[in-house]
């Protein structure tokens, strides 16, 4: 028997089983009420009001220049969480994995998952773990769920943005999405481009504490990028978009990438991002706050609501033109979380 690969006997639930959780996972995750393996983690919660989510990983590459599919799988939860406004709590942790993946990987992934945990203060308190015959995935999938708690202050929704607010992005766009297709392709670039790949709840933090009922909206625009995420909040809102192409950040070298390839980075998902609306004069404030942040320093006013009642986006483009932005059609970069 080879003990550097996972075999199907470690999702027998039997002694296998128990051996990989006891000897690989769950030191990775001690110090974590999983290490009781109770059928259900029994939790604290001191909040009227609780948030509640649920994710799933399946990119390719699992490991990639800023991250891997353990801290990827977090920090998503973590940030759709504080996208409404909660504080995340507690994290869930479950494990796909094929026949024959490597131990040696899995452990460094389940780590990546506990240093995420630890970044964003929160804890990973119950899981599951399948295994599944050679050819029925592809090396790991992970679903996380979270919970969170709302401390202070009503959840934030996509249906609040008023006429004439700001939109703000907290940085530049694309760069998971370039980094693992680079990866992905093997590309050689001159620049290795990062992903963006990170736990937002501390910015929010601090925006909620400078902003309050100001910020009417925050979104993290994951897949689909910050277009989709824009018009989404368009159409819930009821209103019209404008945003600057000028104004949007965008790294030269993942601009340089969209450009060889054909790609829109305003469609290119982002891990580590978030977009904001918030009330006309509350914007320039906010945005000074949010560039004293490590994970905000970027920051950049990229449009604003427009028109009340119509739920559509345009953009001024950087020649001077006029263009609508729809949701983007099909899968642009297939596999990016």
């Amino acid at each position: 028997m080879n003990d550097d690969l996972i075999l199907l006997g470690h999702g027998s639930g039997g002694v296998l089983s128990h051996k990989l959780l006891s000897d690989l996972i769950i030191p990775a995750l001690s110090g974590t009420p999983l290490s009781g393996q109770d059928d259900a983690a029994v939790l604290n919660i001191d909040a009227g009001r609780i948030a509640f989510t649920t994710d799933s990983y399946v990119v390719d590459p699992i490991f990639f220049p800023g991250g891997n599919i353990g801290s990827l799988a977090v920090n998503g939860t973590v940030n759709d969480l504080a996208m409404v406004g909660a504080t995340p709590l507690y994290v869930s942790c479950g494990l796909i994995i094929e026949e024959g993946f490597s131990r040696k990987e899995l452990s460094a992934i389940v780590t990546s998952m506990r240093q995420a945990a630890d970044l964003a203060g929160v804890r990973i308190v119950t899981g599951d773990t399948k295994v599944v015959p050679r050819g029925k995935a592809d090396r790991i999938f992970i679903n996380t769920a979270g919970i969170g708690a709302f401390v202070t202050g009503q959840p934030l929704s996509g249906a609040n943005a008023k006429l004439g607010d700001k939109v703000i992005v907290s940085g530049t766009i694309g760069d998971h999405g370039i980094a693992v297709m680079a990866a992905r392709e093997g590309l050689s670039l001159a620049t290795e481009i990062q992903s963006d790949c990170a736990a937002l709840n501390g910015l929010v933090n601090e925006m909620l504490a400078m902003a309050g009922d100001s910020l009417r909206v925050l979104r993290d625009p994951t897949r689909g990028g910050v277009a989709t995420t824009i018009k989404e909040i368009a159409v819930q809102s009821a209103v019209t978009i404008t945003l600057d192409e000028a104004a949007l950040p965008v790294d030269p070298a993942v601009r340089g990438v969209c450009s060889i390839l054909g790609l829109d980075p305003l469609y290119v998902a982002n891990e580590g991002k978030l977009l904001a609306v918030v009330a006309p004069a509350a914007a320039e404030a906010l945005l000074e706050r949010m560039r004293q942040h490590p994970l905000g320093k970027n920051s950049a006013i990229i449009g604003e609501v427009a028109t009340a009642g119509v739920g559509k986006v345009q953009m001024k483009t950087a020649v001077g033109g006029v263009r609508s932005v729809e949701m983007l059609a099909g899968e642009q970069l297939p596999r990016i979380c």
